[in-house]
């Protein structure tokens, strides 16, 4: 059997590569190797595809979310199933979907699931933008301040690497205000305001702030789960306890389980997978089984 590796060898800051390698070399010992080369995320999106149109026996993500989302545009409601080699820095879809978080051990699973022909099947979310694109997500969608965070540090050009994005924390938190949303879901439609907003198909995001603690990606449903408005000293209050997830008993934090939901807030770019999507407005829909994962 041959399969495709999507590798990015700058996943976790390059902190990895020794595993990674390791990792290869263990799935060439059960597999023929087609690894995938690309100088973009465009690029490696399309590899991933055209890969999945020639007929590979399975699609491996050798690298950290980033690079998972890539796969899943590529594998998501098709019969080419994904393998997980997680070397990035929260790997949050492998830690969802059971998957050792260790590459070395991660690459073993795969490969006695490629000797057994074994997969399981996962819910994955499907997200329709307003130009009527479609995106797939894994594990959590952000819709409120963390999204506004991603995109203020996206934008800013010094300082590099993660402290950028401590800077946008505390830019974005002195500009905290409540955003108005309308949403329409399963069919009803909803107005409120919120200053936090996660869609969730898995538990976690950021590796591992369960801000969907109920989500579960076998039950063909969405975890909506937002805070009201609320000051700048409760949401620092609030933020730690996601790890544990216990903000969804804060008073002023909602939840919601829902098959589909149509979002809308002026100003806000949506970022899935730690990937950035588009603007709202968006409509994500549960998709059941939509993913064969080696396992």
């Amino acid at each position: 059997m041959e399969i495709a590796v999507l590798l990015n060898p700058s996943a976790g800051r390059g902190r990895h590569a020794g595993a990674a390698k390791a990792a290869l070399a263990r799935l060439e010992a059960a597999a023929s190797i087609r690894v995938l080369s690309a100088g973009t995320r465009e690029e490696a999106e399309k590899a991933g595809k055209a890969a999945v149109a020639d007929g590979v026996g399975a699609l491996v993500a050798l690298g950290g979310d980033g690079t998972v989302h890539l796969a899943l545009q590529a594998v998501a409601g098709t019969s080419t199933p994904l393998g997980i080699v997680p070397v990035g820095t929260g790997n949050d879809m492998a830690t969802c979907f059971g998957l050792p978080t260790d590459p070395v051990a991660a690459a073993g699973v795969l490969a006695e699931a490629l000797k057994a022909n074994r997969h399981k099947t996962f819910d994955l979310a499907r997200l329709t933008t307003a130009q009527g694109e479609t995106r797939w997500f894994g594990a959590v969608l952000a819709a409120g301040f963390d999204a506004i965070v991603n995109e203020r540090g996206n934008s800013m050009r010094w300082p590099k690497g993660p402290r950028r994005y401590d800077i946008a924390i505390v830019v974005e938190l002195a500009r905290l205000r409540p955003r108005a949303y309308t949403a329409v879901v399963d069919g009803k439609r909803l107005g409120f305001e919120a200053v936090l907003l996660a869609i969730g198909n898995c538990t976690s995001y950021g590796g591992g702030m369960k801000i969907c603690p109920d989500a579960d990606p076998h039950d063909g449903l969405l975890d909506v789960v937002w805070a009201e408005p609320i000051s700048r000293a409760t949401l620092m209050r609030i933020k730690p306890r996601v790890y544990a997830g216990t903000h969804i008993d804060h008073p002023k934090v909602r939840q919601l389980r829902v098959e589909s939901i149509e979002l809308d807030a002026e100003g806000i770019v949506c970022y899935a997978d730690g990937e950035r999507i588009a603007p709202l407005p968006i409509t994500v829909t549960a998709a059941r089984d939509a993913l064969r994962l080696l396992a």
